[in-house]
């Protein structure tokens, strides 16, 4: 196939990480072209401020060097912009008067910095932060002056306040607002944010309007509304950005704040996409970089033409960049009616945390003194993560002082959010790699190589790791033969990657056979489908809708099932199955174990006159869901009444037909204590007693019988069907694929499976989600058979 030509309008970050996931779900598909204004190759601008601030260097900021390009066939035009586009001709012209045509178009021109438009903003020593040269110009000018002002007190503006005070000036901050960083903290946190660095020696004037910048040729001082002025020899506006939309609005894109895209990074005008600073997706412009790596690893999907569920927006998380200061904020801090929020302040010792929730759902948090607990916030704010009182309370005890906080981490916390990297997988390159610096971490596993604010964690760990305390070894149990990561990373990255498809994973996720194996691709399937209820997955047997599906039999002909819940038929059902068993010539009628009559032996081409003739709903035996319920009719044991057990088992199968399971769950309900469906070796096993109902759960009647645990005692039919559809759905949402319920309970724990489903709040969660789970499959069938 001939490569298209795919054009970039930008080398920063946004741009190049766009053009790194191309290449990584096609790396055949383009020739790639990327013109960038600056003179440098793609360089992390987030990172500038820890130069400033002398922890690192202007080299080690550098993400794709040259050698990058031309080993992946780049085109680069440095110190080069892009004037126009014709987009009918599909054509670019520079200005340096440079045509290149394209096939696709990725707009990634980023923003420019605020600066007032106030009398005396062009003098000699008022400078903004954005680019190398404006660091290297502060670098400079602390050489011969001593006062240094900062306009802005948000997160570049502190930042760079920290870097001139590391130069040896003395700065002042000028913050039009009340108090710091208004948009990422409350009141209480940024009083506390501007104590610690008052203690620092940086200096502060809030609520302070700067009316005129002063001075002859070079600045030499600011006055304010309100009639104040200070001395000034260097002034630095860190007051926000604006998004680069003349090239895209000459050209006839649609804008409005920045370059207006959908969900799949596409503008109004076909093969023209946007990415990063400069885009407005539903209403909202970003200019933090987990969101624009999120952004680009759609973008490359949707323009290598794979399947992709869409940018749906990010959660936005901070985390200063400044040597001493603690402090994390993610999510929404507004508080009202729908909200309820926790708060602990410990003013000894400096630590502020607050929490805000939306319902069970946590949706904001501002943490100052200890952050310890600001990955796994992030992570529960962005799955959604519905929130129990245990896990409350962790959240707000103080710090253990006798471990660290990567200690006490589990191997599957995030460190490095921005690159998805876990502690397990730090941990697993070093033992692997020998690694012992934060370079090497960074070039192993892009750990701290995007925003750095995950830095001191990965050198904490780096230093735990090389302690007499260390006592962790990650012995990996890879998901299969085709990669190397475990179970849980691949669910994981599934869900951070929004990866919808086995073709996705196993493209993203560098498997090492294209087409996956017999182990991974039902775990795949069933992964997909908990975590896209809409996924369809591809199957061995043919299943249309519920009254058309069949299970393939080792010699290739078929067995159908008519479903009888309960077990319970009548004189009507009974002919219509002699009849088609007559008529096709069926070799085999058997009653499963389940109390189901099994057609077998069905020839592929009678299914369809079979399905029709039958006219029933059918139930197909080869998938991993909740199989039909087993009862105690028909068995002899006692001569006590089991109807009310047959009414329970059918009101039971009705509600979960066709859920999937991690594993089979084989279900029996006994009418009374004599226990015909033997019912205590089953996952799930209901039995009748005087007083009520006892259930279990966790049975086998296999090979390795094994006894239920008694999971409780209930009073009436509406209490057992609640309990176990709460059950089933929490063993479908933590159990691992092919773990069977036992397993899952002897990994978990009884008693915690207890607390869950006994707790109201998170009982009702449990039963909503599997309602909307069953709701979506009643729609699919719906669908499928029109």
């Amino acid at each position: 196939m001939m490569r298209k030509k795919l054009l970039v309008v930008g080398n920063g970050m946004a741009g190049v990480r766009s053009v790194e996931e191309i290449i990584k779900n096609n790396s055949d598909a383009f020739d790639i072209t990327i013109f960038g204004k600056e003179l440098h190759v793609n360089y992390n601008r987030i990172l500038l401020s820890t130069v400033l601030q002398g922890d690192t260097t202007i080299e080690d900021i550098i993400i794709n060097d040259q050698n990058w390009y031309e080993k992946n066939n780049i085109e680069l035009f440095t110190n080069e912009t892009v004037v126009k586009i014709d987009k009918e001709k599909k054509m670019i012209k520079t200005d340096q008067n440079r045509e290149v045509g394209y096939d696709k178009l990725i707009l990634a021109t980023g923003s420019s910095p605020f600066m007032l438009p106030i009398p005396g903003a062009k003098k000699e020593g008022v400078i903004p932060f954005r680019t190398i040269e404006d660091c290297q110009k502060m670098i400079e000018y602390s050489k011969r002056y001593k006062k240094a002002v900062v306009i802005g007190g948000g997160l570049l503006g502190l930042e760079a306040a920290r870097g001139l005070l590391n130069l040896g000036m003395t700065v002042h901050v000028v913050h039009l607002a009340p108090f710091l960083m208004e948009r990422q903290l409350d009141e209480t946190a940024a009083h506390l944010l501007q104590k610690e660095l008052e203690s620092q020696g940086m200096n502060f004037l809030l609520e302070k309007m700067t009316e005129e910048i002063i001075g002859d040729h070079h600045v030499q001082g600011l006055r304010f509304k309100d009639g104040t002025e200070i001395e000034a020899e260097l002034v630095v506006m860190a007051v926000g950005v604006t998004p680069n939309i003349q090239l895209a609005k000459e050209s006839g894109i649609e804008t409005n704040r920045a370059i207006i895209v959908n969900d799949f990074l596409q503008t109004n005008i076909p093969d023209i996409y946007a990415v990063g600073e400069c885009v407005e997706h539903r209403g909202m412009v970003y200019g933090l970089v987990k969101p624009l790596y999120e952004q680009g690893k759609v973008l490359a999907k949707s323009v290598c033409q794979n399947e992709t569920e869409g940018y749906k927006g990010s959660v936005l998380s901070t985390q200063l960049k400044i040597s001493g200061v603690d402090l994390f904020s993610v999510g929404q801090l507004n508080e009202d009616d729908t909200t309820k929020t926790i708060k602990v302040y410990d003013e000894l010792e400096g630590i502020y945390k607050k929490i805000i929730f939306k319902g069970n759902k946590m949706i904001g948090a501002v943490m100052f003194g200890d952050t310890s607990d600001g990955s796994r916030i992030l992570d529960m704010i962005i799955k959604q993560k519905d929130i129990t009182d245990l896990e409350n309370v962790q959240m707000f005890q103080p710090p253990n002082m006798t471990e660290t906080q990567v200690e006490a981490m589990d191997s599957s916390n995030i460190i490095c959010q921005c690159n998805s990297v876990s502690k397990g997988k730090i941990i697993e390159a070093c033992q692997k790699n020998g690694i012992t610096t934060i370079d090497e971490v960074k070039k192993c596993t892009k750990a701290s190589g995007s925003c750095g604010s995950c830095k001191p964690l990965v050198q904490d760990l780096l230093n735990y790791i090389q302690s007499p305390d260390f006592d962790e070894v990650i012995e990996k149990i890879p998901f299969c033969g085709c990669t190397s990561l475990s179970e849980d990373e691949v669910v994981h990255q599934i869900q951070v990657q929004n990866l919808v498809s086995i073709e996705e994973v196993v493209k993203a996720l560098d498997w090492k056979s294209e087409s996956g194996c017999s182990t991974c691709r039902p775990a795949l399937n069933y992964y997909l489908a908990m975590i896209y209820p809409t996924y369809v997955k591809k199957q061995d047997s043919l299943f249309l809708n519920e009254n058309m599906n069949a299970t393939l039999q080792s010699d290739g002909t078929f067995s159908v099932i008519p479903q009888m819940y309960g077990g319970v038929t009548d004189a009507k059902e009974l002919r219509k199955i002699a009849d088609v068993v007559e008529k096709y010539n069926i070799p085999s009628v058997t009653l499963t174990s389940g109390q189901r009559i099994s057609l077998n032996g069905v020839k592929k081409e009678y299914l369809r006159d079979i399905w029709s003739d039958l006219d029933m709903r059918l139930c197909s035996r080869n998938e991993h869901t909740v199989q039909p319920v087993r009862t105690c009719m028909g068995e002899n044991v006692c001569k006590c009444d089991k109807e009310v057990a047959i009414d329970l088992a059918i009101r039971i199968e009705r509600s979960m037909e066709f859920i999937q399971t991690p594993n089979r769950v084989n279900m029996s309900i006994s009418g009374c204590i004599h226990n015909g469906a033997e019912a205590t070796t089953k996952d799930v096993g209901v039995v009748r007693i005087d007083r009520g109902w006892e259930i279990y759960v966790g049975g086998n009647s296999g090979r390795n019988v094994k006894a239920g645990n008694l999971l409780c005692v209930t009073e009436n039919e509406e209490e057992v069907i609640k309990l176990i559809s709460a059950f089933i759905q929490y063993y479908r949402e933590t159990a691992n694929y092919l773990e069977t319920t036992g397993e899952w309970l002897d990994r978990i724990g009884l008693i915690h499976v207890r607390e869950v489903l006994f707790d109201e709040e998170l009982c009702i969660v449990l039963l909503t989600r599997l309602e909307m789970e069953t709701s979506t499959q009643r729609k699919s069938l719906a669908l499928k058979m029109i």
